[in-house]
């Protein structure tokens, strides 16, 4: 049986996963910024599921939100970091009052939510559950700033595997591709500002044209992360659906052509050894 914390169980993947580690047998802490919007999802498991409000830019609040755990089931082994939202319009659209909330969330919620779990998954290990997104592989237009979060995230992570693992305790970065599930709808924005100049790269109609129409199964997507997770060979990046697979196979051949074809230049950087000898 594991315990899981996990943030942003109000909609989506977050609240889909809550249920279903709960549904197996599992114990969950799942965390929402409004309590009262997941307080009746956990009724039906007798204790084994609690919940506790998160907002995860408060790190004072993610302090207290793991001190609770840690009193009502002593810790837990699975961090899943799942809150975040969206940001689509071109970049010279966005504004700072767009953009910077979504980085509070996205990228510094999800460091302060850490931060405060690290000293209790360092006593026993465990797994860290990131989620990416297909767009923490590889920019697209039109989605420049929620390009940049996600990218963040996986450098984040990236890191925290090296520094983490002698702790015994492993990373698992999730990319979806599209599901089904409502985050074009309410956890997508858009830009306020439309410059025709972008007409056909900010990505305006991409919400009305795909929301509720994704291909992805979001309860086979959360199978899979359950069975990532129980896994004693897990990766590192998991890139989930066909559409997130793709976009990876496109930017790493995408990378090796620019790496092979630039390659005899721009290694020829270093001092020259006898040159440098000699001075």
């Amino acid at each position: 049986m594991k315990t899981w914390f996990i943030t942003g169980c109000s909609s989506g993947f977050g609240q889909r996963l809550a249920l279903a580690a709960a549904q197996r047998g599992d114990r969950v802490i799942a965390t929402a910024r409004n309590v009262n919007s997941i307080e009746e999802m956990a009724r039906p498991f007798e204790g084994r599921m609690i919940t506790l409000p998160l907002d995860v830019t408060d790190a004072e609040a993610a302090s207290a939100a793991v001190a609770k755990a840690v009193e009502i089931f002593g810790g837990f082994d699975v961090l899943v970091n799942n809150a975040g939202f969206g940001l689509f319009g071109a970049l010279e659209e966005g504004t700072p009052e767009e953009y910077r909330p979504m980085f509070e969330v996205n990228v510094f919620g999800l460091i302060e939510t850490t931060r405060a779990a690290l000293p209790t998954l360092r006593r026993s290990g465990g797994t860290i559950v990131n989620m990416s997104s297909g767009a923490g592989i590889a920019g697209s237009g039109g989605a420049a700033y929620y390009n940049a979060a996600k990218f963040a995230v996986e450098g984040i992570s990236e890191a925290l595997s090296g520094e983490l693992k002698p702790f015994g305790i492993r990373m698992l970065i999730v990319e979806p591709g599209p599901f089904r599930t409502d985050f074009l709808g309410r956890s997508i924005t858009m830009a306020a500002k439309e410059m025709p100049e972008y007409s056909g790269s900010s990505r305006r109609h991409y919400r009305e044209t795909y929301d509720g129409n994704q291909a992805g199964d979001p309860d086979k997507a959360i199978a899979v992360i359950l069975q990532t997770v129980d896994a004693d060979d897990a990766p590192l990046h998991l890139p989930l659906g066909p559409a997130a697979h793709s976009i990876a196979e496109r930017k790493l051949a995408s990378f090796r052509r620019d790496i092979d074809t630039w390659r005899d230049i721009s290694i020829a950087t270093d001092f020259d050894q006898l040159a440098a000898k000699s001075v």
